[in-house]
């Protein structure tokens, strides 16, 4: 049995992150338009940080600004590991505030 050499294990590597990366693009694309959504539905002007985040997802602007949708990510998993597990009625409060997270990295980033 052949061993892999370390190019193809960096390759694997990478390939397995790019993945990543787009699955969480699919999926924060798809929760920015349920945010869009519950603030049209509850018909209340959106706050410009959250906004500016799902515009973010939205017109997929993370293409032409290199390393935002990894900072994007890495803010993603830190929400997931250091806030509680919260009641269905206060989701919204929470995808909220990932929202204003996401623009919170990508102003300091430098993205906005």
């Amino acid at each position: 049995m052949k061993r892999r050499t370390p190019e193809e294990k960096y390759r694997d590597n990478l390939l397995k992150q790019q993945t990543e990366l787009e699955e969480f693009a699919e999926h924060e694309f798809e929760w920015a338009g349920y945010l869009l959504l519950y603030y049209r539905l509850k018909k209340k002007d959106m706050p410009d940080d959250e906004y500016r985040a799902c515009a973010f997802f939205q017109n997929k602007e993370y293409f032409g600004k290199p390393g935002s949708l990894t900072m994007c990510f890495e803010m993603y998993k830190r929400c997931r590991e250091e806030t509680p597990v919260i009641p269905k009625e206060q989701g919204f409060n929470m995808l909220r505030y990932r929202f204003r997270m996401y623009a919170a990295v990508l102003m300091k980033g430098g993205y906005t």
